[in-house]
């Protein structure tokens, strides 16, 4: 009877350990659960939060820069309008000279090698009228002084020189006309803009003057207004010198065209009395 009452309690202390033992386990298993469930939610919850900030937080507008015509716009009001205007009024009138010019030398550019086959053909087969007539009707300088040496032709040969000599120089006039003006143009505009540049000084220092001290942004900022105009007058006499000395090359060209094909006439004509 003993041994079975001790059995017995030795069975209910085992059972008893192993319940707690198994509830012991399982409570950890559920603290364990609990913590996992836990930071699983946390993990879920910060990108969330950060979607939203990004969301939520404004794109830096991008920046756009100026363009060179508004640059151009800017500097051209801090210049000042009374001299830049000037200076924008030469480039102007600079270059209706230049295109007009370009325009009318183009235009008495003549193909000197068809014309003096044509006057040539034209004399062996109708004589000088014939040759006065198609230089009559071909445009530029050269047909003009040939149409103006023809005509002394019954005078001989040594007027007709003579006459092609004195014409010559008066096409070379006409060639040249306007080139003065691009040239006032491209002397004046650099002295406005120092003028410009003077003036701005002179207000720069008088600003200094009234304000009793010499602060750094007040004298940068009037040396930076009295230059520009000086750097508007440098770059309307650069665009303006470029034009004319194309133009200068041009009439070079069409001088030296004037004066072999004056030769060529010229012997043309003393081959023509010859035959005669």
């Amino acid at each position: 009877m003993k041994q079975l009452l001790s059995l017995l309690m030795l069975a209910g202390v085992f059972t008893f350990s192993s319940v707690n033992a198994f509830a012991q386990d399982s409570s950890d298993v559920a603290s364990d659960s609990t913590e996992v469930a836990d930071s699983t939610t946390v993990v879920e919850e910060e990108p969330v939060e950060t979607i939203a900030e990004e969301i939520s937080a404004p794109e830096p507008e991008p920046e756009t820069e100026a363009s060179f015509h508004q640059i151009v716009k800017e500097q051209f009001i801090d210049g000042g309008p009374t001299f830049m205007g000037i200076v924008l009024l030469c480039l102007i009138l600079g270059l209706a000279v230049a295109i007009e010019r370009i325009i009318h030398l183009n235009l008495a550019t003549t193909n000197v090698k068809k014309l003096l086959s044509n006057v040539e053909s034209a004399l062996s087969s109708g004589g000088v009228e014939a040759a006065k007539e198609v230089c009559r009707n071909t445009r530029g300088p050269v047909a003009s002084i040939f149409v103006q040496g023809m005509m002394r032709m019954s005078e001989g040969i040594e007027m007709v020189e003579k006459s092609i000599i004195a014409y010559g120089s008066v096409e070379m006039g006409k060639l040249e006309k306007g080139m003065v003006w691009i040239s006032l143009f491209i002397s004046l505009a650099p002295m406005l803009g120092f003028m410009g540049t003077v003036i701005g000084m002179i207000d720069a220092f008088d600003a200094i003057a009234e304000a009793g001290d010499v602060s750094p942004s007040l004298v940068a900022g009037g040396i930076k207004v009295a230059l520009l105009t000086t750097v508007g007058g440098l770059i309307v006499a650069v665009i303006l010198q470029l034009f004319y000395n194309y133009l200068v090359s041009k009439i070079d060209s069409l001088v030296n065209s004037m004066e072999d094909a004056s030769i060529s006439l010229v012997d043309m004509l003393v081959k023509h009395n010859l035959s005669k």
